[in-house]
């Protein structure tokens, strides 16, 4: 789950990395109060989970308390990229001799966390990394020994910065990759991360996603921050797609069907086990695919919930074909899955010889399974068959693709 900017600083500030003295104001009275009790300049920020807010107005500079207050309640009417405002963030306006970088994300190759760092701040980091690749510093670290200052040292000593900066950066780093594991994150970053005229330093913007699993141990920070137990946190508002899918999964107890995400494309997915769904949407889109969706199906779902899953997709526009597909960690039944797609499709008044592009489940109860899909007419594939072999075949079945 992505967290605001203002409840970001919040978490910065607890692991104990020095902020401005910011507050959140949903309304033109409370940020003329907090400008108020700043007593200068200020800079209202837009409080969406979207970027592009100063290339859409969502940031303003004020001067006086009067400003501050026009600009919160324009900013607070302002749509970015569809997003209405959660409200604005009224910060004081930092006179500053530098910004830094710094952040921790999760790298999924390695399956380790990696601090990153750089001596140019305040401008993304991918840009950074690609033009000016001597000014990033990095390094993995385990998630199961003890953090030293030394290892976030080096990161930063990497790019140049040496002496009194060096020195006060390094516990700043060390604490945000502490944060980023004792609260589960997936990115933790401080961007920018500003020197100010006396040498001291001061977290001016933080961006935190935090894994959504995690959200139970958890409960106190988001109890604390205002985050509603129901409330989802994405890029992007759910579509009615997404909902839906949501839907589908909460059917019953049993199994998974859902954590669906929508696409434009004419080949529908159900997919599953363990990484086999990343791996399988993946490999339609290298054979030339053009997936409607991800989700995820799996753990002996009901038929019913099958059924649901492989209807939504399949009653999804633009959708042709579907395919079905695990890999051969599953231990879901193979004769629940076959079922609940071939029900899906009779229900709908589909063949499902001519719906179905692939069936590759391996797992469970195979030879009942594949008797469905045999009177049925589907093709289906065993294990002997690779995911990336059946996504193949998946995408020839598509006539746009042939």
């Amino acid at each position: 789950m992505r967290f605001f900017e203002y409840e970001a600083r919040e978490i910065v500030k607890q692991a104990g990395i020095p902020v401005t003295d910011f507050g959140f104001a949903t309304s033109a009275d409370q940020a003329r109060e907090i400008a108020e009790r700043i007593d200068g300049a200020t800079v209202i920020k837009s409080q969406v989970l979207t970027g592009g807010r100063m290339k859409a107005g969502g940031v303003q500079f004020a001067e006086t308390v009067d400003e501050a207050a026009e600009h919160a309640e324009a900013i607070l009417k302002l749509e970015i990229n569809d997003h209405v405002p959660r409200g604005v963030l009224v910060d004081p306006r930092a006179e500053l001799e530098h910004e830094y970088y710094a952040g921790v994300v999760w790298d999924g190759i390695r399956k380790q966390p990696v601090m990153l760092f750089s001596d140019m701040g305040g401008i993304d980091i991918e840009e950074v990394a690609e033009k000016h690749p001597d000014h990033v510093g990095r390094a993995h670290f385990s998630t199961l020994r003890p953090l030293s200052d030394f290892q976030a040292k080096e990161v930063i000593a990497a790019t140049g910065v040496t002496g009194r900066p060096l020195t006060r950066i390094t516990p700043i780093l060390t604490r945000l990759a502490e944060l980023f594991l004792e609260r589960d994150m997936t990115l933790a970053e401080i961007n920018p991360l500003g020197e100010l005229a006396d040498g001291s330093f001061v977290a001016l913007d933080a961006h935190m996603d935090m894994e959504t699993e995690a959200r139970p141990r958890h409960k106190k920070l988001l109890e604390d921050l205002g985050v509603g137990s129901e409330e989802t946190r994405q890029a992007r508002e759910s579509t009615e797609f997404e909902l839906a899918g949501e839907e589908v999964d909460a059917m019953d107890h049993r199994g998974v069907a859902g954590n669906v995400t929508e696409f434009d494309g004419n080949l529908g997915l159900v997919i599953g086990a363990g990484g086999g769904s990343l791996t399988l949407f993946d490999a339609v889109r290298a054979h030339g695919g053009d997936p409607a969706n991800y989700c995820e199906i799996g753990g002996n779902p009901s038929v019913r919930k099958a059924a649901g899953l492989a209807k939504l997709v399949l009653e999804k526009p633009g959708v042709d074909k579907i395919a079905v597909m695990m890999s051969i960690v599953s231990n879901t039944r193979v004769d629940i899955v076959a079922r609940g797609v071939v029900k899906a499709c009779l229900e709908l008044g589909y063949d499902p010889a001519e719906k179905i592009a692939i069936f590759r489940v391996p797992g469970a109860w195979e030879e009942e399974g594949f008797k469905i899909l045999d009177h049925y007419g589907v093709e289906y594939t065993d294990r002997s068959v690779s995911m990336h072999e059946a996504a193949r075949r998946a995408v020839e079945k598509i006539p746009s693709s042939a």
